[in-house]
């Protein structure tokens, strides 16, 4: 396990629900679930073929079912707590800067990371808290000005939300300001699917 991960289980613990201020009567939602519409499959980003070929043991190419997260109050704060954690425990910094690459996917062990970087630790945290896979999808989006980006997309039975490294609320995916592009499969984490009508896909994500 990294490192990185086991101070955040142990800072997760002590600092309990002050991290957000988000409680079951706070907790809401959107009114109605909403569901990005999905495309064909579509390329594989090269920031994720890379990183498989460096964490083979963390990307088996296996056909499996579509889970989902069902949405408590309490699994909210868990899920919001793990966001604002990483964002505020990860410096960022440009892929560029850090690894001398112009888009490299890595978890973020020193401390430092970019917006892929910080979405794989989510990600991995989530699954050290029991979630399940197939629910938490990494997901390329593009910005207003058209730069590539990277946020965590995740599948609940009220929606799907974003865990995004430019914002510790977790979101439903219709109230970001991105237009959506691929992400990964439910079935298959090594396949993506494209999403929305057809869009041409960054060259690389930062940020």
């Amino acid at each position: 396990m990294l490192g990185i991960v086991s101070k955040a289980v142990v800072a997760l613990g002590m600092a309990g629900a002050a991290l957000v201020a988000v409680n079951a009567k706070s907790f809401a939602g959107p009114e109605t679930a909403t569901f990005a519409t999905l495309g064909p499959e579509t390329s594989v980003p090269y920031g994720w073929v890379d990183f498989c070929q460096r964490y083979r043991g963390e990307c088996q190419n296996e056909e499996s079912a579509p889970q989902e997260v069902e949405l408590t109050a309490a699994v909210y704060r868990k899920i919001a707590r793990i966001n604002a954690w990483v964002n505020e425990n990860i410096d960022p910094i440009a892929d560029a800067d850090h690894w001398g690459a112009v888009d490299q996917w890595d978890y973020p062990s020193d401390g430092k990371g970019d917006c892929e970087d910080f979405a794989l630790l989510k990600r991995r945290m989530l699954i050290e808290e029991g979630f399940p896979r197939q629910a938490l999808l990494l997901t390329v989006v593009k910005e207003k000005n058209g730069d590539g980006h990277s946020v965590l997309t995740v599948k609940t039975n009220r929606g799907e939300f974003v865990l995004d490294n430019l914002s510790n609320e977790m979101r439903p995916w219709t109230r970001v300001p991105y237009r959506f592009v691929k992400r990964q499969s439910q079935q298959n984490q090594n396949a993506w699917v494209a999403i929305g009508p057809p869009t041409s896909a960054p060259l690389y994500v930062s940020r």
